[in-house]
């Protein structure tokens, strides 16, 4: 910050915290009374008088290059923080005219979904994709296509779906905390074990281009 506008008590306070000065040595340094930085401290929004403003820029003006960037940082503006929604990438993968699902463990009851993981920020969703069918099922898979992305109607979070070609491995429960069972399900019987209107649409699409 090379220049301030206009003073106020809140950045007269910051001030003398850059020159680490006690309310009697920043008073005395201005050549006003304590009680007036006491009240600066109590009103932060107050506007001191304009040769108050004078004595204020004089001061920062002077002041060394360590007690200015000391008080840039301390009227720096908060950065802003972007929340990440949550996001899934979710494996569709697909052998021949079956397709692989798991059967999650839920607090009362148990549901057949596609294996799922977690997108952590930074991390690519086609690799989470891969990463968590193989940790949870013991298939290796490949991205063959995005098949897009919605806001999930039950869990509420942002789901990516991917339609995934098997390479090699046998389904196995090797996630037993949180999923009751891994089965290869022929893909013209999955509205048996997944309500058809809770698939997405472009999902249902693939499956049936498929079978």
């Amino acid at each position: 910050m090379d220049v301030v506008d206009a003073w106020t008590g809140q950045a007269a306070c910051a001030l003398q915290a850059a020159l680490r000065e006690s309310n009697e040595g920043f008073a005395d340094r201005l050549g006003v009374a304590v009680r007036t930085v006491a009240s600066w401290h109590a009103n932060p929004d107050i506007v001191p008088r304009p040769e108050i403003q004078q004595a204020l820029d004089t001061t920062y003006e002077k002041a060394s290059p360590s007690v200015r960037r000391r008080f840039d940082r301390l009227t720096r503006p908060p950065a802003a923080v972007t929340a990440q929604a949550l996001r899934v990438a979710i494996a569709v993968v697909v052998r021949g005219s079956d397709v692989l699902l798991v059967c999650r463990r839920g607090d009362a009851s148990i549901s057949w979904q596609f294996p799922a993981g977690v997108v952590k920020p930074g991390a690519a969703p086609e690799a989470v994709t891969v990463q968590e069918a193989h940790a949870e099922t013991g298939v290796h898979c490949a991205v063959r296509q995005h098949l897009g992305g919605r806001l999930h109607p039950v869990t509420g979070v942002m789901a990516e779906y991917y339609l995934c070609d098997h390479l090699t491995g046998e389904a196995s429960n090797l996630d037993v905390v949180e999923n009751a069972a891994v089965q290869w399900v022929p893909i013209r019987e999955v509205p048996r074990f997944i309500p058809p209107d809770r698939i997405y649409p472009p999902v249902l699409h693939a499956l049936e281009e498929t079978a």
